[in-house]
């Protein structure tokens, strides 16, 4: 970690375009310690504009530039993100963050993932909001709304395995409480910024277990929050709708990878990536950072638009409760835009483009005013909401069988007939085999192209109650002298209702 100037090592730059910077009086405002992670590629550059239009709207901001990204990885440290870092972000409790590289061939997480596991940034909003002078298809169509997404959990806990050489397979982890925990937040973020409407999408017609839990989770929130509309939608259907009707939604909260897909498509509507602000949320920490790649085509030009990581910092300044500061920057950035005088070449308009700093210049000047065609919205402090109904309590569990896995290059008819007769006298019986989660024996395969994995089904027939582990350790002692198996996964009842699905076929 180091601490420097950051206008430093840019005499002609962004501060000296001002011969009289506005400086807002900060006499009532604590000094907030937050760490500033450059980034890579235009990240820098863009670091350094905003850090001095958040500085000249009088922020009490103690900025401390630490490392974390492309170099890291290459000084041989595999998460990115170097333990003083690390020890900086603990203490601060707010980050500034640039876009950060993964090369290829360094470390195996992204500092990006990194950091949100490691603090428990279990929140990624994403305000979705047509800007004035911003021309898209949707110009005109009143878009407001925010993305409130489930940051840790999901199929991006990223817990792969390769379970033959050619079928790879990855866990999709849903919990209660993370479930609870953004659904809480989704309401209390409508509070905050006086919303009326929350809405949940899933796949839970499909996946039953995972996505409904997500969904009855979000129900059971909602019966708490009455004095707010909510309600559910597929996810296949909310992509439809956000393209059809953008300007109907207000909250809408899902889960990781689902976010992660409707939060890029809500800011294509709204002018791309580019102006796309993020905050990811924790208890103890919260991280604010554009969404758009570092774009080392341009690096160090002077060229790249700063509109999203500034719009980051505004959503920042509101979170550290410098109210006025984040008004300032927000209203005049609006006004830059709205005129369409110096804008940078992704979003220039009649005007000649202009590069990073005469960008972030003209919101300097632009203290003081606000867009002409663009109302302001009230923001209350966002409070991170306790988690009330928590995991369940006791309940009754039956282990009722076990589906194994095992690896077959065979046909169903051969691999089921060598299980039968391997578990002969076990306890357990066959009950079915899928493959690719379609039922292929006993009975007709129908047209289903198999692959070399394939989930064995045994019941537990012995007795009226439960099996037991030992019982089960039996079973793949046998299946393990005749087959391959790579994964076991017991079968359980809760409280009298299945824990598993049935395949594709299978009754």
């Amino acid at each position: 970690m180091y601490r420097s100037d950051p206008y430093a090592s840019s005499p002609g730059g962004v501060r000296s375009m001002r011969t009289d910077p506005t400086s807002m009086d900060r006499a009532n405002q604590v000094t907030r310690s937050v760490v500033v992670l450059p980034g890579d590629g235009v990240g820098p550059e863009l670091m350094q504009a905003v850090m001095c239009v958040i500085d000249e709207a009088g922020a009490s901001v103690d900025w401390q530039i630490c490392d974390a990204g492309a170099t890291v990885f290459r000084d041989g440290i595999a998460s990115g993100v170097p333990d003083e870092t690390l020890d900086a972000v603990e203490s601060a409790g707010v980050v500034l963050k640039g876009p950060l590289e993964t090369p290829v061939g360094y470390g195996e997480k992204s500092a990006n993932v990194t950091l949100r596991k490691l603090f428990e940034l279990y929140a990624n909003i994403r305000p979705i909001r047509a800007l004035p002078g911003i021309a898209t298809p949707y110009s005109g169509r009143d878009i407001d709304f925010v993305v409130v997404r489930e940051n840790v959990e999901d199929l991006y806990a990223g817990i792969e395995h390769m379970q033959t050489p050619d079928v790879a397979q990855c866990l999709k982890l849903i919990s209660r409480k993370g479930s609870e925990k953004i659904a809480r937040l989704a309401f209390a973020l409508a509070r905050a910024e006086d919303r009326h409407k929350v809405e949940c999408a899933t796949k839970a017609n499909i996946l039953k277990l995972t996505e409904g839990l997500f969904k009855s989770t979000f129900e059971s929130v909602a019966a708490d929050h009455t004095q707010f509309e909510s309600g559910h939608l597929m996810v296949d259907t909310c992509a439809h709708k956000m393209v059809v009707a953008p300007e109907d939604f207000d909250v809408l909260v899902t889960t990781n990878m689902n976010g992660d897909i409707l939060s890029n498509l809500a800011a294509g509507l709204v002018g791309g990536l580019g102006l796309a602000p993020s905050a990811n949320l924790g208890r103890d920490v919260a991280i604010f950072e554009a969404v758009h790649g570092s774009a080392p085509d341009i690096a160090g030009q002077g060229l790249a638009n700063p509109t999203a990581l500034l719009l980051s910092a505004v959503l920042m300044m509101r979170h550290i409760g410098q109210h006025e500061v984040a008004d300032v920057v927000e209203n005049a950035l609006y006004r830059t835009l709205e005129d369409g005088t110096h804008l940078t070449a992704d979003i220039a308009r009649d005007a000649d483009p202009v590069g990073t700093d005469v960008f972030a210049g003209a919101v300097l000047d632009n203290f003081g005013r606000s867009a002409r065609q663009l109302e302001n919205r009230t923001y209350s402090p966002l409070r991170m909401p306790d988690v009330v109904h928590g995991p369940l309590g006791e309940v009754s569990r039956d282990l009722t069988g076990v589906d194994v896995f095992v690896e077959w290059k065979g046909n169903a008819d051969a691999l089921g007939q060598s299980l039968e007769t391997a578990i002969f006298a076990s306890g357990f019986r066959l009950s079915m085999i899928s493959n690719r989660g379609t039922k292929v024996y006993p009975g007709r395969i129908g047209y289903t192209e198999t692959v070399n994995h394939w989930r064995c089904r045994f019941a537990w027939t012995e007795r009226d109650w439960s099996c037991v582990d030992a019982e089960i350790l039996g079973l793949l002692n046998r299946i393990g002298e005749i087959h391959r198996w790579m994964h076991v996964e017991k079968l359980q009842h809760f409280d009298g209702t299945p824990g598993f699905t049935l395949a594709q076929g299978e009754t």
